[in-house]
């Protein structure tokens, strides 16, 4: 097992001897962001679990309920992560088919490649965990024991999520074509994510802290009182902690135990499954993928009319584009998220309870429908950095097609500015005018609002184009990695800085022609001229955001190497 795992190892070494000062910066800014969510997040439940210890007879239960709800999701999490992980290093790695003729044992192959999808799939517990287990630790002035077991438990508990994952994507490959079940599992991740989403917003809870509902909240506690499932790992966990945690009674020795044992036998049989299994898994896994939703008359349909009023070359870029990204299931199918948070957006607008104000709310409502505005920015700018910042970097290793083609750096450009231009559009419209419907706003809010946030999203989309160029990953395995890659990071900051103050810049003319309405006073001249010059201030920024950067990526674009 140690040769297998030596040039992993080494490669890891080497990446940290060759870091030169830019790398660093990027890892120092990359590890103020973790920092900065750690000790957010680390805040946000001590003062949640301060808020619980102080409330009476159901503090300690809401505490541990709590617990359990974290635990339960992080095993459903991280089970589903190895099922995917797994896929990737027993099945699709490119050094396996090497690895396969080499004199190594099944036994250190299951092994090297078992403690490579644990540590591949378990760093989301690591980062999304940790604050708020040593949250659990401060609250409750626990001892060294609550730490130590924290460790082991954690580890056992990730290790039978590991073995877990890694047994049923052995049993899918072995039924199915891997490629074709990693499209599955992605899809029905997202259609569940999305409906847990959508399913938690609908049961309002924040009826929780109206005094009107008091009777439903008993309810509430008498349900939380009953246990999860004993025959789960994270309820486990929960019976090792909580004794130590609250110094109460329990058996957290035998939990432990249990946890590592299990551990252990999962281990067994897990090699006991690959010795039968893996075999014919992993030929099978060899398959080729035959793409047929880009290749069918329809779609070549719908594709044709879509893009036929566009001059050629830009048409057969665009048509590349949209091709490329129907035919990969990790692009497309997230459009089922964006339809979540669509729904999830507007719902809020919609149950925002402006008829219990007790003062006029013709000024709240077009207050709100201005702040909207700057929330749609960021909306956009969120969805921007998935789908248009790693739109030059998706051409992969194959850029070099691209520069040898007989287009020019504009064109080429221009295409993807167009691509993601168009449904980003379609989307922030959508939010902003169904918000301002919903809120009953006037139509100079309307009007304003959608103007505003057309050219925010020219900006958006232009800012997405010229940082890709800049900070390309063409290497990069998903566009997720671009996106959360240092030019990806820098994109969001410098949008973000950039919807602040378009918002800001608007926010006084609003106010004056909002205010003098609402006291029914008429605008001097002073105010007009102080509303003109801001507002051509904001359009003024948004132009040159549009241009600057556009121009800045295609410089950078011209002098990109193969």
């Amino acid at each position: 097992m140690p040769l297998i795992l030596r040039p992993k190892l080494l490669s890891l070494k080497n990446s940290f001897k060759k870091t030169g000062g830019g790398q660093k910066v990027k890892g120092l800014i990359l590890g103020f962001f973790i920092s900065g969510f750690w000790l957010a997040t680390f805040f946000i439940f001590c003062r949640a679990l301060n808020y619980f210890r102080s409330t009476e007879l159901v503090g300690d239960i809401l505490a541990a309920k709590l617990l359990s709800m974290i635990l339960l999701t992080f095993f459903s999490i991280l089970t589903f992560s190895n099922i995917i992980s797994s896929l990737t290093t027993f099945f699709m790695a490119e050094d396996l088919s090497l690895l396969s003729y080499l004199p190594f044992s099944l036994f250190n192959l299951y092994l090297a490649r078992l403690l490579e999808t644990f540590i591949t799939a378990s760093w989301m517990l690591l980062v999304f965990g940790l604050p708020v287990f040593l949250a659990y630790g401060v609250v409750y002035e626990a001892s060294w024991s609550y730490y130590l077991i924290l460790i082991i438990a954690l580890v056992a508990f990730a290790l039978i999520c590991t073995v877990l994952g890694t047994v049923v994507s052995m049993v899918l490959v072995t039924l199915f074509p891997v490629r074709r079940i990693k499209d599955i599992l992605f899809l029905l991740s997202l259609i569940l994510i999305a409906s847990l989403y959508v399913l938690f917003r609908l049961l309002q809870p924040e009826k929780l802290v109206n005094p009107d509902a008091f009777a439903s909240v008993t309810l509430y506690i008498q349900q939380i009182k009953s246990p999860t499932s004993p025959f789960l790992p994270s309820y486990w966990v929960e019976e090792a902690l909580l004794p130590v945690l609250v110094k109460g009674p329990g058996d957290s020795l035998f939990f432990v135990l249990l946890l590592l044992s299990t551990a252990q036998a999962f281990i067994i049989l897990g090699y006991g499954l690959a010795s039968v299994m893996y075999s014919t898994a992993f030929s099978k896994a060899q398959e080729a993928r035959n793409i047929r939703l880009t290749r069918t008359s329809l779609a070549s349909l719908i594709f044709y009319y879509l893009t036929a009023w566009f001059p050629q070359p830009l048409r057969a870029i665009i048509l590349k584009d949209l091709k490329a990204f129907f035919r990969d299931t990790t692009q497309w199918s997230q459009i089922v998220l964006l339809l979540a948070l669509i729904l999830v957006y507007l719902y809020n607008i919609w149950a925002l309870p402006l008829d219990k104000v007790k003062f006029p709310t013709f000024y709240l409502e077009n207050l709100i429908a201005f702040l909207n505005l700057g929330l749609a920015g960021f909306v956009i700018s969120a969805v921007a950095a998935r789908f248009v910042f790693p739109a030059v970097s998706l051409e992969g290793e194959g850029f070099w097609l691209i520069k040898t083609a007989p287009i020019s750096a504009r064109q080429f450009l221009m295409g993807k500015y167009l691509t993601s231009l168009f449904p980003l559009l379609m989307l922030a419209e959508i939010l902003v005018l169904a918000s301002n419907y919903l809120l009953r706003a006037t139509p100079f809010m309307m009007l304003l609002s959608s103007i505003t946030i057309l050219l925010m999203t020219l900006g958006i989309s232009s800012l997405g184009i010229g940082l890709g160029v800049m900070y390309p990953k063409f290497k990069a395995d998903n566009p997720a990695q671009i996106a959360t890659s240092f030019g990806g990071v820098l994109y969001m900051v410098i949008s973000s800085a950039y919807i602040t103050l378009i918002v800001a810049l608007e926010a006084r003319p609003v106010y004056n022609i909002f205010y003098a309405k609402f006291r029914n006073l008429p605008l001097d001249l002073l105010s007009w001229i102080e509303i003109g010059l801001l507002l051509a201030s904001a359009l003024a920024i948004n132009l040159l955001v549009v241009y600057i950067p556009f121009k800045i990526g295609l410089k950078k674009l011209e002098l990109l190497e193969c």
